[in-house]
């Protein structure tokens, strides 16, 4: 590859200057005409003198060629240049497809493709190339239209990993639509280069596309590392919380680190696990006390990042307990054979089990039924009535589960049960006996509304005796599992918020072998876990999203377009655009939708035919716009030192004066971090002298003006109505200001902006975790936003973006309790421009055991970060005359008033923090002195 090609200009047409250089070179040598001669005799008397000054009658050459290098170095630096070493090959001309991965694989190494999307959109710049950027997640639902480059650029800017899938056949039946209109003349897929489908379709996506464009370029840019893991499945055991990892990449071995975190975000532990060479799967175990195991909340791997990489764990990861009663007595001759040893060989891998000390019924039963049972199991027990089954029936209506296996004892059983899910008949039904012509059966396929759907029919069970239900309409409603003929294993029925269910076999193996499948253990575990959260996370019943991942495996709030998740059968669905992953239900009972689920495709992408493959690397490109600058500032200073060098009569000074000379450069190259300095110095002392409110300069003219003029209104209100008296407020740029000074930073999002990098982004961070307030303003009339909340409107987008690069805590929507509301005034809600929506702030914990409302948080804690979308800054902005600038939207009168107060309530929280928290115990304080 020549140099040349590693050469690239910005604004190429600038070059054209250079074509003024022969022109620059005559008027460099251009002297004035000869002058007149005129005979004058006194004259002679000085030609004997050796005059002081000579002037030249020509530019010396190499004077002239100073000159023009320095006229040749403006022109270049001002066409751009930019070295790359590895620059983008060509791509021929016509309209450019973008498509980039942006399914949850692509999280790890998303700055690199972005950057490398962000290279080819600046080459499709330069020659005002129409461009049709897609992402592969969103399919067909996005727009295929050929735009300007920089628009484009834009929709890169907000673009982010999301954690789903990629949807590449989907993409494909858009792409088609879109080439039916206009052929493209280049395809360039920017892929993170795993493949999630099921059915493998990288190729068939590639070969579509290929058929699509066929005499367009084609090429695909791979990472040069793939390193993409997800966590597949996790396990409590008894001690340990076990975790199967799995990865894409096979041919080195790897260490992949882990950490386990509570619902507040701290670190409880860290492991690692190994991958051997050649091998897909590892295991990571948290070795943990009991107690600290039940606190895990979220298991992530901490490097690569990605949302497949995020297990969150709900209720039933957690250990139950579970009362274990039996019919058998526990003075047998062959305790190893009772149901009771099954059982508990079953159950120990995932529950904490309680025996009751009492040998009677009655007794064990009060004894089992204390606070935090989960679930009952009774093995073989006879008909239950009399205050035995009442007792047992209250608490299953309070949201326990009755689990009955059964026996010989419940064959003979006579007379109603109110705690059977369906009529039984009397007696029992064997085959495969030696007086029996009929073999024993088999399971047959498990219910697809019960808890057992999608576990595989395990082929070697078999049933020599069960107990018979009576027909009924209800029958096939209520049963779980059947035989192969059909007849009921397990059926179940509500009972209130909790449930009744019956084996129709035995426990042990005298009945059947099913006690000794691993399907057995799973079937009891389906069912301890919907012992867990009562009504709300019922098969069934429809959680609502709570808290939802983003791509970089984020909790954040839920967007407008998920839906409700449909527990069907107690199976959770595949993730998709309507079901994110994350958690469902509310703060009291929630189910966890994972990204990605053991059975799911994780592979590297195979060979793409009619693609060239490229690697990504590292961005090593160098702008030489300002070595130009300084080189020719340098000839600018010796060409000034050399039009004074006649002027110096005496020659000694010629030493002195080229040092002053030299100094002066050095001066001048240095200027620019001097008046950093003292500009940072000014900043510092004007921002230390008072109190002031900060905005972030987005660089919207417009948004700036309407923040500054907001705060400024703020200020003044301020001023008149507490004893705080605020200087000018500043607009700061996080790049170069430091934010310490501040209280508040209120950052108003300008759709189209491109967010800051990672070193501002870490300063924000650190302002915020270290005391300051941040303030989100979308100013879309919409609800709030957290990280990960995928957005309609480009501000949302926007702020979602940026919000998935910061290190935030856990969010909630401001409670309506929170100190927020009466730091200053007393405020229901917290108005703007806009009405109805719901900030969000850090997250202070949960509820009471016993159901009341949360207090207020004690001490002086405030949330490091306050996300709405009421335009707050908007409806305090006034103009030169002091009359609103904006107009708000809702009809009150005081709504613009109701406004300020939330500015000054906001302040005032920043400030002094929520010290008026501990009023919240007031009324328990005077209680207790007898008041």
């Amino acid at each position: 590859m020549s140099a040349l090609a590693s050469l690239i200009f910005g604004s190429p047409l600038a070059l054209a200057a250079l074509l003024a250089l022969p022109a620059i070179w005559w008027l460099l040598r251009l002297t004035p005409p000869r002058p007149r001669r005129v005979v004058f005799p006194p004259t002679a008397l000085l030609a004997d003198l050796d005059p002081a000054d000579r002037t030249p009658a020509h530019t010396p050459w190499w004077l002239t060629l100073l000159r023009l290098t320095l006229a040749a170095l403006l022109i270049a630096a001002l066409a751009r240049p930019e070295w790359r070493p590895d620059p983008e090959p060509a791509l021929g001309s016509g309209p450019l497809w973008l498509i980039v991965d942006d399914g949850w694989p692509a999280a790890a190494g998303w700055e690199e493709q972005r950057r490398a999307a962000e290279r080819i959109l600046a080459d499709a710049a330069r020659t005002g190339r129409p461009t049709t950027l897609v992402g592969t997640v969103e399919g067909a639902a996005q727009d295929f239209d050929p735009q300007p480059p920089e628009d484009a650029a834009r929709r890169l800017a907000v673009l982010g990993p999301r954690a789903l899938p990629d949807d590449r056949p989907a993409l494909l039946a858009g792409l088609a639509a879109a080439a039916a209109r206009a052929q493209p003349g280049a395809v360039v897929w920017l892929t993170h280069g795993a493949d999630l489908d099921p059915a493998g379709s990288s190729a068939g996506f590639a070969e579509g596309l290929a058929r699509l464009t066929p005499d367009a370029v084609r090429r695909l840019s791979r990472p040069a590392r793939l390193d993409t893991v997800a966590i597949a499945d996790l396990e409590p055991s008894t001690d340990a919380l076990a975790l199967r990892l799995v990865r894409a990449a096979t041919e080195s071995a790897a260490t992949v680190a882990l950490r386990a975190l509570d619902r507040r975000g701290r670190v409880l532990a860290e492991v690692a696990a190994p991958f051997a060479p050649g091998s897909t799967a590892a295991t990571a175990r948290f070795a943990l006390p009991r107690a600290v195991l039940d606190e895990i909340a979220r298991v992530e791997v901490v490097e690569p990042t990605g949302a497949g990489g995020v297990r969150l764990l709900d209720e039933s990861s957690r250990r139950r307990t579970v009362g274990l009663i039996g019919g058998s007595g526990s003075d047998r001759a062959q305790p190893l054979l009772t149901p009771e040893h099954y059982l508990e060989a079953a159950l120990i891998p995932f529950a904490d089990l309680r025996r009751p000390r009492a040998g009677e019924l009655a007794p064990a039963v009060t004894e089992l039924l204390e606070p935090g049972l989960s679930v009952l199991i009774a093995a073989d027990l006879g008909g239950l009535t009399g205050e035995v089954a009442a007792r047992i029936e209250a608490w299953v209506k309070r949201g326990g589960v009755l689990v009955r296996f059964a026996g010989p004892r419940l064959a003979a059983a006579r007379g109603p049960d109110p705690l059977l899910p369906v009529a039984l008949r009397q007696g029992e039904r064997s085959f495969g006996g030696a007086l029996s012509w009929s073999e024993p059966h088999g399971l047959g396929p498990f219910a697809a509304t019960g808890p057992f759907a999608g576990l595989a029919v395990p082929g070697d069970v078999r049933v020599a005796r069960q107990i018979l239900a009576e027909p009924g309409p209800e029958l096939a409603e209520r049963t779980w599992a059947s035989l192969d003929d059909g007849t009921p294993l397990v059926t179940a029925q509500r009972l209130g918020e909790g449930r009744v269910v019956l084996f129709h076999v035995g426990a042990d193996t005298s009945w059947s072998n099913l006690a000794l499948s691993g399907t057995f253990v799973e079937m009891l575990r389906r069912i301890t876990a919907l012992a867990v959260g009562g009504a709300s996370t019922s098969s069934g019943a429809a959680l609502p999203p709570w808290r939802l991942l983003d791509g970089a495996g984020q909790l954040g709030a839920p967007s407008a377009e998920a839906r409700p998740l449909e527990r069907t059968g107690g199976a959770l669905p595949k993730p998709d655009r309507s079901h994110p992953p994350g958690l469902y239900g509310d703060d009291l009972a929630f189910v966890s939708l994972p990204t990605f689920r053991l059975g799911d495709r994780l592979a590297p992408l195979d060979a793409v035919a009619g693609f060239t493959a490229t690697v990504r690397r590292a961005d090593e490109s160098r702008d030489l716009a300002p070595a130009l600058l300084v080189a020719a500032l340098l000839l600018a200073l010796l060409d000034a030192a050399i039009a004074l060098a006649p002027r110096l009569h005496r020659p000694r000074r010629a030493p002195v004066h080229g040092l002053v000379a030299l100094f002066l450069a050095a001066a001048l190259l240095a200027t620019p971090d001097r008046a950093q300095a003292a500009d940072a110095d000014a900043f510092a002392r004007a921002a230390a002298t008072s109190t002031r409110l900060a905005y972030v300069v987005t660089g919207d003219s417009e948004t700036d003006d309407v923040a500054r003029r907001g705060l400024v209104a703020l200020s003044r209100a301020l001023g008149e109505r507490t004893a705080l008296e605020p200087g000018e407020p500043v607009g700061v740029d996080p790049a170069r200001d430091e934010l310490a000074f501040f209280p508040i930073l209120y950052w108003p999002i300008a759709p189209g902006v491109a967010i800051p990098d990672a070193r501002v982004l870490g300063r924000v961070d650190a302002y915020m975790k270290n005391g300051g307030l941040v303030v989100f303003d979308t100013r879309d009339a919409v609800d709030g936003a957290a990280p990960g909340r995928a957005r309609a409107t480009p501000a949302g987008e926007a702020l979602r973006a940026l919000l998935s690069r910061l290190d935030l805590p856990e969010l909630e929507p401001l409670p309506v309790d929170h100190v927020l509301g009466r730091t200053f005034f007393l405020l229901r809600d917290l108005p703007g421009r806009f009405d109805g929506g719901r900030p969000w702030v850090e997250a202070s914990g949960g509820v009471e055991g016993d159901g009341a409302p949360r207090p207020l948080r004690a001490g002086d804690g405030v949330s490091s970060i306050l996300i709405t979308g009421a335009d707050w800054i908007g409806a305090w902005a006034e103009d030169d005359g002091g009359d609103p600038l904006l107009p708000v939207q809702s009809a009150d009168p005081k709504a613009r008033e109701m406004a300020m107060r939330v500015g000054i309530n906001i302040v005032m929280y920043a400030i002094t923090g929520n010290y008026k928290a501990d009023q919240v115990h007031v009324p328990t304080l005077l209680q207790r002195l007898g008041r």
